[in-house]
């Protein structure tokens, strides 16, 4: 289940529930400072001095969401480029150099909706990290000094990790069990030409007709410092890191924030897919409904249905599919995107269960939950899970520093955890409630069953 956050030990919640005050009236607070660069670039300043160390993160407001037509996974190749060699750091020395100064944590990851890049090192190194970001920023099509051929440099780095990323395809989608599901299902929630069609990974033959040109546009329309965020958390002095950022990004000239068209989750009627796996050795039937985006109305309570039914030991499904021995293993998860999100629950059966069957458990569970409201015990669960989660997170500077960014991100306001926790707190069992019956009905759900093959049963 995605936590997303609530500050409320459940103590705590019943105290206010009977006394009619708000829980937890002093939430954690992230001291914090933001500013924006004149050439567009915004810059979150975490300080905390408690460890030695200093996070910096940039996220680019782009992911697989953002691309065209035929240009599949593109966000995610520049995840791969950055990383390959820019004008001053030089070919493939990225990791090498933060080996050097001490780094504990170094990568990039991308999703729909971002693809964010970071680095953990100690506090007096703070400036080769600025230094490392800031080049490949301002110099990633340039090609690295001493380098030969310099004229070919880009489409070389380009042509290899094009295929790094076919091969990460293949490994983590293409020959995995239920990997097929993954693209059946995405493919009957969205229409071609929506932005959640296809999966971040990309597909084969957009990534293979890549033109060098093509991803140097893609590059210079949404790599741009109006498009970006760097946060710094931990330690170090404000003053000086507002000299060093400005001496690393400061020069960058003025840029524009591409414009972002939301794209609203189209209509759908109920479908039921079958897709034979190679890698599967249990049927697998996956449900899934459209549901609200990122922090939109209902996001949280879809939530908290997500525990209540597939929570390890107590949820409704947990009990009535695996405790009853149907089922090897059941989930369910709500995941919210910038456009819309997805609501899914996937059941693994046992060799001899009966898909029907399992089939009605699911949605009868699901039925109860829409006409009679979640215990306060389902809820309480989510609520101290979430803060747990939160709390932990907020333990790092890089913790700190995606936290804000995440905010920063979706809500244009570092300044949401509270906001966020009371979403949570402040939700009631008739609101869940009335959400489920709204999103999760049997006419509108894509269901995908994945029968092992042949090969895979062997």
């Amino acid at each position: 289940m995605r936590t997303a956050g609530k500050l409320a030990v459940f103590g705590a919640l019943v105290f206010a529930l009977l006394w009619g005050r708000p829980a937890f009236a002093e939430d954690p607070k992230i001291t914090f400072e933001k500013y924006t660069l004149p050439n567009g670039l915004e810059v979150l300043l975490v300080p905390d001095k408690s460890v030695p160390l200093v996070a910096v993160t940039v996220w680019y407001h782009v992911g697989s969401g953002n691309e065209s037509y035929g240009k599949s996974g593109f966000a995610h190749l520049f995840e791969h480029m950055l990383f390959q060699g820019s004008k001053n750091v030089g070919v493939d020395n990225h990791f090498d150099i933060l080996k050097q100064i001490g780094a504990s944590q170094v990568n990039g990851t991308t999703n729909p909706d971002r693809t964010n890049y970071y680095e953990v090192v100690p506090s007096n190194q703070l400036e080769t990290a600025l230094w490392l970001e800031s080049d490949r920023m301002g110099y990633l099509l340039q090609p690295p000094k001493g380098v030969e051929d310099p004229a070919n440099h880009f489409a070389r780095s380009l042509a290899n990790q094009i295929d790094v990323v076919r091969n990460e395809r293949r490994q983590r989608y293409d020959n995995v069990p239920y990997g097929k599901a993954r693209f059946a299902v995405s493919a009957a929630l969205y229409p071609e030409g929506h932005p959640y069609r296809y999966l971040t990974i990309g597909k084969h033959e957009d990534l293979t007709s890549a033109s060098v040109e093509d991803v140097k546009n893609f590059f210079k329309t949404w790599y741009v410092p109006a498009n970006a965020t760097l946060a710094i958390a931990g330690d170090f002095e404000v003053a000086e890191a507002k000299k060093l950022v400005d001496k690393w990004f400061g020069q960058f000239p003025k840029s524009t924030k591409p414009k972002v068209v939301n794209v609203p989750a189209p209509s759908i009627k109920t479908q039921e897919i079958t897709v034979a796996d190679d890698f599967a050795k249990l049927r697998q039937i996956q449900f899934t409904w459209h549901s609200p985006a990122m922090y939109g109305e209902g996001d949280a309570e879809l939530d908290i249905v997500a525990n209540a039914l597939s929570q390890e030991g107590p949820g409704r499904l947990y009990k009535a599919l695996v405790h009853s021995g149907l089922a090897q293993s059941v989930y369910a998860y709500q995941w919210g995107s910038r456009f819309s999100g997805q609501f899914t629950v996937a059941v693994t059966l046992k060799s001899d269960s009966q898909p029907d069957e399992i089939k009605k458990i699911v949605f009868d569970e699901i039925a109860k939950i829409a006409k009679e409201p979640l215990s306060q015990k389902e809820i309480a669960r989510v609520v101290t899970s979430n803060e747990a989660y939160i709390i932990r997170r907020l333990e790092t500077p890089f913790g700190r520093a995606e936290t804000l960014q995440f905010y920063n991100h979706y809500l244009g306001d570092p300044d949401k955890l509270s906001w966020d926790l009371e979403r949570y707190r402040s939700t009631t069992p008739d609101k869940i409630r009335a959400t489920v019956a709204k999103y999760l009905t049997p006419n509108n759900v894509v269901i995908v069953t994945t029968n092992p093959s042949n090969a895979g049963a062997k």
